[in-house]
């Protein structure tokens, strides 16, 4: 039996007691950023809760963390911090606290409905990362471009492989994205092509969110490091693949990734997720021992995807993965990114890699489902081989408990056409 709160949860709700993810919003548009947390279709101001003095805990009672046009203040308090204020919110939202729901004028400065707001970015993002660290996805692109003989790498088997992506063209939920213009591989003895990309992909990712950060030159061990995690987006890591496979040798990804990455409003706290641990793959060689975890956790997050073709007001399934076929854990990644010294700052964003599972109908991006173009999908009477001008794609995530479900709400973004 879930939670009960007094704010009417619907039972296929994404948002029960049990979550409570963090966002921000405004509601209009010319109105300041507001931290939340998302309950049934309601959106709880949490500047309000704190300034009616209702975080009344030891680490939150005098801070300022809910009156930013961010988190980040609030993350980079720490998991402590992260334990009181979920505590608090699940006491102030249950059917049997009095406080907020016997109180008519508070409740409604309180709460807000979720379709009457605007969701924007919940952090500022100083730097992002990307990893490499699914598999399946590994292995079907090195069978694509290196062939059945050795289509993995050794060293992936050794660390978790990343590459430094751009924070600025992080984007929210909903936003369009402009197809990029770039150079792609020439053909005999022709120059490089040079315009729109023809290889638009979609690419099925997670990402975490740094909570407390790390001093430059001082590594986080990795059997502490997710103390340093706040929680979990679902991202879209749009990919030219065109434009990546001409620049991508030597020095990998540039301008094929670099043009815009999406990701879900509401981050989903480790703590939510704690009901759906569950075994990560073991891993062969076994990892040396800065990575050597203790308890080596995934989560076990259904994934799925669906395209609106353009001019089409249905979407469509294409693919169904889990964030469970992680190959190098989040704790692993973060671990990794830090042994050198680098230091990590809350708001930073660490992308999973594609997630692919096992299967065709699991793949994580376009370029597997069609396997580089030449197995078009078919979609409501189309076809696709990569995604079209005008064609959104949306992402949803979920656990499934017993009696309710924790959720990631949707991320989604539509292709608009590359300037002329």
């Amino acid at each position: 039996m879930g939670l009960k709160s007094f704010v009417e949860v619907q039972l296929n709700s994404q948002f029960p007691l049990e979550n409570l993810p963090y966002g921000v919003f405004r509601t209009s548009p010319n109105s300041e950023p507001r931290t939340g947390v998302a309950i049934g279709d309601s959106v709880l101001d949490l500047s309000v809760i704190a300034s009616a003095s209702l975080f009344d805990g030891p680490l939150l009672k005098n801070s300022d963390c809910f009156n930013q046009p961010n988190l980040n203040k609030f993350l980079k308090l720490g998991r402590p911090a992260w334990k009181e204020a979920r505590a608090t919110l699940q006491k102030l939202l249950s059917d049997t606290e009095p406080t907020l729901r016997d109180d008519a004028s508070l409740r409604q400065e309180a709460l807000q409905p979720m379709d009457k707001v605007e969701m924007l970015l919940p952090v500022a993002v100083g730097d992002y990362t990307d990893f490499y660290s699914n598999i399946n996805h590994a292995t079907n692109c090195g069978l694509m471009f290196r062939g059945s003989e050795n289509p993995i790498k050794p060293n992936w088997f050794c660390l978790p492989i990343a590459y430094h992506g751009r924070a600025s063209s992080i984007v929210v939920s909903g936003t369009d994205i402009v197809r990029p213009r770039g150079q792609d591989r020439p053909k005999g003895n022709s120059p490089p092509y040079f315009g729109p990309s023809l290889k638009m992909d979609f690419e099925l990712e997670m990402a975490a969110v740094v909570g407390p950060g790390n001093e430059l030159g001082k590594p986080v061990d990795v059997n502490e490091a997710a103390d340093h995690i706040f929680g979990l987006v679902l991202m879209n890591d749009w990919s030219a693949r065109d434009i990546q496979g001409w620049e991508c040798v030597p020095l990998g990804p540039f301008l094929g990734k670099s043009f815009g990455t999406t990701i879900s409003p509401w981050i989903v706290t480790l703590d939510a997720l704690e009901p759906f641990v569950c075994d990560a793959p073991k891993q062969n060689p076994p990892p040396l021992p800065y990575l050597a975890e203790k308890e080596s956790r995934n989560y076990d997050i259904e994934l799925e995807v669906f395209i609106k073709p353009a001019g089409q007001e249905q979407s469509y399934a294409v693919t169904k993965s889990n964030f469970k076929h992680l190959y190098w854990t989040i704790s692993q990644q973060l671990a990794h990114h830090t042994v050198n010294g680098c230091n990590l700052r809350p708001g930073d964003l660490l992308g999973s890699g594609t997630m692919s599972g096992p299967e065709p109908g699991t793949y994580g991006s376009l370029l597997e489902l069609t396997w580089n173009g030449t197995k078009p999908l078919s979609l409501g009477g189309v076809t696709r081989t990569f995604i079209e001008d005008g064609d959104e794609v949306i992402f949803t995530g979920y656990c499934k408990g017993n009696d309710y479900t924790v959720g990631f709400g949707k991320c989604s973004g539509k292709i608009l056409p590359s300037p002329s």
